[in-house]
C-alpha cells in the first residue's frame, strides 16, 4: 500500500492532531516514536545455550531509552552469529553489537529483521562493518521504502540524527517456501507469514533448542497493535501454535514465555476485537462510537491499552465493514 504524503506541518502539530492524521493515513502507531516515561534498556539474559535476549520495557521511545523498547537478541552457532532483530536505533544496535562482541569472536553473518516497525529494524545500520546478510520477509523492502524515511524522521524528532541511523534494506528475502540458515551445528528456520500484525512478518525457530522467535506476531503484557489484517493474524496465530514449540520469545513482553498460555491471551484479545467490532457494525455504530466500546473487556489486561486499542478498532472496522 502506498502511504499518503503528510503535510510538512504535521511534525509541528499537537500530538493528538498528528495521531489522528496518522490514523487516517494508514500508518501503524505501534512502536512509533512518542514521548513516554524514560526507561533504560534491561540487560541481556541467556535464555538457552548460546541464545541471548534483551527484554524491551513496555513504554514508548524516549531519549533515555534510544528506542530500545522491543525484545532483541542473538544466537551463537559454532561458526557464526545470527542477530534476531537488531534494535530500534543506531545507538540501540551498537549496544547490541558490543554485547555480542563481549561474548564471542565468531562473525556476525546474519541480521534478521522480523518486520517493518522502527523499534525492530533501525539498529541494522550498526552492523554495517560486519557485512552480514540482512534477511527479511519478501514484502519488507517495499514496506521500508514506503515508510522507512517517515519513521526515521519521527525518530529524529526525539533522538538525534546521529543516534537514529539510516534505513537498511534487506539483501535476502524469505518467501512462502521459508529459509534455513546454518550457523554451524545449529539451523535456524525462518517462515514468511501472511498479512497479520503487518504485511511482512517473519518468525524463526532454533532447531537446537526448539525456541520460537515470534517477533510481533506475539505480544505478552503489552497490548497487541494491528497494522495488517485482524483475520489474518488470527490465522497466523493458529499456525504458530500448531508448530508445537515449548518456549517462545515474543516481540514484546518477557524474554521467554510458555507459548500455549501466551498465544491464548493474544487470541482472546484478537477475538474480542473481532467479535465486538462485528457487533458494532451490525448495530450501526460509527468508527468513533466503536472505539469507545470495542474490546473494553480487555482494558485491565494489557499495558498501553488506551494508546493502541482505539487504533486497532479503527483498523478492524475498516477490514470487517464489508464482510
Amino acid at each position: 500500500m502506498k502511504e499518503p504524503l503528510l503535510s510538512p506541518l504535521d511534525g509541528l502539530r499537537p500530538p493528538s492532531i498528528l495521531r489522528r492524521n496518522l490514523l487516517l493515513a494508514g500508518f501503524c502507531l505501534c512502536c512509533m516514536p512518542q514521548v513516554g516515561f524514560a526507561a533504560e534498556a534491561a540487560g541481556l539474559e541467556e535464555i538457552a545455550d548460546g541464545v541471548f535476549v534483551r527484554r524491551g520495557p513496555d513504554v514508548e521511545v524516549t531519549p533515555g531509552n534510544h528506542n530500545g523498547i522491543a525484545n532483541i537478541g542473538f544466537i551463537i552457532g559454532r561458526d557464526a552469529v545470527l542477530v534476531t532483530d537488531p534494535g530500534g536505533s543506531l545507538s540501540d544496535g551498537r549496544w547490541l553489537r558490543s554485547e555480542i562482541k563481549k561474548r564471542t569472536e565468531r562473525p556476525i553473518r546474519h541480521v534478521v529483521v522480523t518486520h517493518v516497525h522502527p523499534d525492530h529494524c533501525f539498529g541494522a545500520a550498526a552492523f554495517k562493518e560486519d557485512m552480514p546478510a540482512i534477511i527479511g520477509h519478501h514484502r519488507l523492502r517495499a514496506a521500508l521504502q514506503a515508510r522507512g524515511e517517515f519513521y526515521r524522521q519521527r525518530l529524529v524528532e526525539i533522538l538525534s540524527p546521529q543516534e537514529v541511523g539510516h534505513v537498511v534494506l534487506p539483501t535476502h528475502e524469505v518467501d512462502g517456501d521459508g529459509y534455513e540458515i546454518e550457523l554451524g551445528h545449529r539451523v535456524i528456520r525462518l517462515t514468511a507469514h501472511g498479512i497479520a500484525h503487518t504485511d511482512c512478518d517473519l518468525s524463526l525457530i532454533d532447531s537446537t533448542t526448539g525456541l520460537l522467535f515470534a517477533g510481533d506476531l506475539l505480544f505478552v503484557g503489552r497490548v497487541p497493535s494491528l497494522d495488517g489484517s485482524l483475520l489474518g493474524w488470527l490465522d497466523e496465530t493458529q499456525r504458530l501454535r500448531s508448530l508445537g514449540a515449548t518456549r517462545a520469545v515474543p516481540g514484546h513482553g518477557p524474554a521467554l514465555v510458555e507459548p500455549a498460555a501466551a498465544f491464548a491471551d493474544l487470541k482472546r484479545y484478537l477475538e474480542a476485537l473481532r467479535d465486538d467490532t462485528r457487533k458494532a457494525i451490525r448495530d450501526g455504530m460509527t468508527i468513533e462510537e466503536a472505539v469507545q466500546t470495542v474490546a473494553q473487556s480487555e482494558r485491565g489486561r494489557w499495558a498501553l491499552f488506551d494508546d493502541y486499542n482505539g487504533r486497532n478498532v479503527t483498523r478492524a472496522y475498516k477490514e470487517l465493514e464489508w464482510e
